[in-house]
């Protein structure tokens, strides 16, 4: 059947009504009074007449239109009902999404605690800058600078649980078709392994003990105990004197020089005379005060500075502070006892000439006979010095002592 020509749709003038100009399958050209001029295709679909717009002359021609018909045609045969809105785009699924999702069903395998440290080691060392890169399109280079940038900074265990975490949501989106390959296989050789390095390992620069204590708390945990970890890294002092301290033993904290002092009944180390063990005086820097303070909210009213967090009678778990620095990925590099030797490695190489003074405060014997003579002075002085000056290197962009309490809770 002969359609419409170019010639006669030039010559159709607007009238003062609608004009339909029928062409061949259901297509036509509608001339409105006002002039414009529009095409429309009528089909049927489940036994329904529909009418589509595909277009507008003189934009679309006579060849265009019947190419928008056929095309609309084919629409309808493969089920597609070209009068209904394209449905929108898939939303992009992010890495950051699939993780979430892998997370929530994953975590009722694990221990509530466990749960909460993958989700926060996700949240401060992935997110950042794979998050919101869709998951089809991560790359083996991309998860291996995140992995190296936390292995470099010492936390080579905290790399390698990272890797098995990324290639587990990896794995999830390729089971269901988010991305093609799972590109975290390839890194396993990637990374350097880790050695254990002794039941007392340290860090021994101080850029590292910082890192080591900011992830520390930053890891969901109780107050009490990130405080611990805390005055424990300012101190230098034994983990048990930590744990067995009593708030009587910490005097006056507003006092000018505060002093936190240790019974000899719970020192470790005699001196060389028979029977003889001094009491341990730590001079308390100012930001070890503010956390005595903080902790004090928590548990000024009972006996026990840091007690066991189910249980106010007892003290502070023996484990508890070494199992927040592994949550926080440094097993094997940095154990509590070991705040001692990084504080001693520091403070030696900056003061090489305070040597006996930084042996007294870390309460060592000293075997030879000139050496204790002069430590038994305790020059006071120096050792708050050395300890003012510790605590300001340590706490160097770290927030005061009362935004712990405010942190996530394991």
């Amino acid at each position: 059947m002969t359609g419409l020509t170019d010639t006669r749709i030039r010559q159709t003038k607007p009238g003062s009504k609608r004009i339909k100009l029928p062409d061949n399958g259901g297509l036509y050209l509608v001339v409105f009074p006002t002039g414009s001029r529009s095409w429309r295709w009528r089909y049927m679909r489940k036994g329904v007449e529909r009418v589509v717009t595909l277009g507008t002359y003189p934009d679309m021609g006579l060849a265009a239109a019947r190419r928008a018909r056929d095309a609309a045609q084919d629409a309808v045969v493969a089920g597609h009902d070209p009068a209904e809105p394209e449905p929108p785009p898939p939303p992009v699924r992010t890495f950051e999404d699939e993780a979430l999702a892998w997370h929530e069903s994953t975590q009722r395998l694990w221990k509530p605690h466990h749960a909460q440290d993958v989700l926060a080691s996700l949240r401060e060392e992935v997110f950042p800058d794979l998050g919101k890169v869709p998951v089809g399109e991560i790359k083996a280079p991309a998860v291996l600078a995140v992995l190296q940038r936390v292995a470099e900074r010492g936390a080579a265990e905290r790399a390698h649980r990272l890797r098995q975490r990324i290639s587990a949501i990896m794995d999830r989106a390729v089971a269901l078709g988010y991305a093609d390959g799972n590109p975290v296989t390839s890194l396993r050789r990637q990374l350097a392994p880790v050695i254990p390095i002794g039941r007392r390992a340290a860090v021994a620069t101080l850029e590292e003990a910082r890192a080591v204590l900011r992830a520390a708390e930053a890891v969901p945990a109780h107050p009490v105990t990130r405080l611990a970890l805390r005055l424990l890294a300012l101190t230098a002092v034994r983990p048990g004197d930590i744990r067995g301290a009593t708030w009587g033993e910490f005097g006056d904290l507003t006092a000018a020089d505060p002093v936190w002092t240790i019974p000899a009944a719970r020192m470790k180390v005699k001196t060389e005379r028979a029977g003889e063990t001094p009491d341990h005086v730590v001079p308390l820097a100012p930001q070890a005060v503010d956390a005595l303070l903080a902790v004090r909210t928590l548990t000024g009213e009972g006996p026990i500075p840091f007690p066991n967090w189910s249980n106010p009678r007892k003290p502070l778990s023996e484990n508890a502070i070494g199992y927040l620095l592994n949550r926080a990925g440094y097993h094997g590099h940095q154990t509590a006892h070991g705040w001692r030797a990084t504080f001693s490695s520091v403070m030696n190489e900056r003061r090489p000439v305070d040597r006996a003074v930084i042996d007294l405060m870390l309460a060592h014997v000293i075997k030879d006979q000139v050496e204790r003579a002069y430590n038994r002075a305790q020059h006071m002085t120096r050792r708050r010095e050395i300890a003012a000056e510790w605590a300001g290197l340590l706490m160097e962009g770290m927030p005061p002592a009362a935004e712990l309490l405010k942190l996530p809770r394991k």
